[in-house]
């Protein structure tokens, strides 16, 4: 799945500060010692598996804050299926500058094509269903945007962004406020008109409460069992949007999206997808 790249301006803080914190106050001080300034070379980034890209912006971005003069080809996008061998960025000029940031873009270019590659294997088992996969907040500190970017790539959608994107009710919410019927009070007491709002349950009983309730435009069903899953689906009939989240593995996928939920959640797209191998060759 393609998506729309976001604007350089938006990423290169992000990229700039892995850049500061890699050469450090004082430079790369290995390649000013060894590679005359005036060495000019073609690498190439290559990918040792295949895979889903993603990040080919940021690490094509990374080059150019280190040297603008680099001539960077993107040869295969973000969003684009890859194979083991084949080159996914083509940098050209100085040895130097390219050696300088190279570290920056593989680390930003493997871990988010890990994401994407995870999520596409996600998307792929509820094909054949309406059921779409989704993120969460849990992602890397100070990587949330372009984490929740490679979600995209790999075909999946993403959930909140920052606390103020919804009003997400946790069980934690509920016990402070006093049970379900209060805190979706509060809300309909409280709550702007511009924001959705989207509440947790991990009991067929409590779905009951909130639809008997009112106030909540989704419910998220917590560790459910699939036969549970499939009764909630039921007891909605289509009245609020329903996602699945919690013990959300790859292999359970499929069964979970066969339930008819809306949505299937999932930190592990984030926190546990593999940085795949990719590798920088002059």
């Amino acid at each position: 799945m393609t998506s729309a790249s976001l604007p350089d301006l938006v990423l290169e803080p992000l990229v700039r500060n892995a850049l500061m914190e890699d050469l450090g106050s004082y430079g790369d001080v290995t390649t000013r010692a060894v590679i005359p300034p005036d060495v000019n070379y073609t690498a190439r980034l290559n990918a040792r598996g295949s895979g889903v890209a993603s990040g080919m912006q940021v690490a094509a971005l990374a080059f150019r804050l280190v040297d603008p003069a680099l001539e960077i080809k993107t040869l295969v996008t973000d969003g684009t299926v890859f194979t083991a061998g084949q080159t996914l960025l083509e940098i050209e000029g100085s040895a130097a500058s390219i050696l300088s940031g190279e570290r920056v873009a593989l680390n930003f270019a493997g871990r988010l094509s890990g994401i994407a590659t995870l999520t596409a294997a996600y998307v792929a088992e509820t094909e054949g269903t309406e059921t779409r996969i989704t993120c969460t907040r849990k992602t890397t500190p100070g990587l949330r945007l372009v984490e929740k970017q490679a979600v995209l790539h790999g075909g999946g959608f993403n959930h909140r962004f920052s606390l103020s994107d919804a009003i997400l009710i946790k069980d934690n919410h509920i016990a402070a406020a006093g049970g379900i019927r209060p805190v979706l009070r509060a809300v309909k007491a409280n709550g702007s008109h511009m924001i959705r709002t989207e509440i947790e349950v991990d009991r067929l009983d409590q779905l009951a409460e909130v639809l008997d309730e009112g106030g909540a435009d989704a419910v998220l069903l917590d560790n459910m069992d699939t036969p549970s899953l499939r009764e909630a689906v039921a007891m909605v009939a289509g009245r609020v949007v329903l996602e699945a989240s919690g013990n959300m593995r790859l292999e359970r996928v499929a069964e979970v999206a066969a339930t008819g939920v809306d949505y299937i959640s999932s930190g592990a797209l984030t926190h546990s997808a593999q940085t795949l191998d990719l590798g920088l060759d002059f």
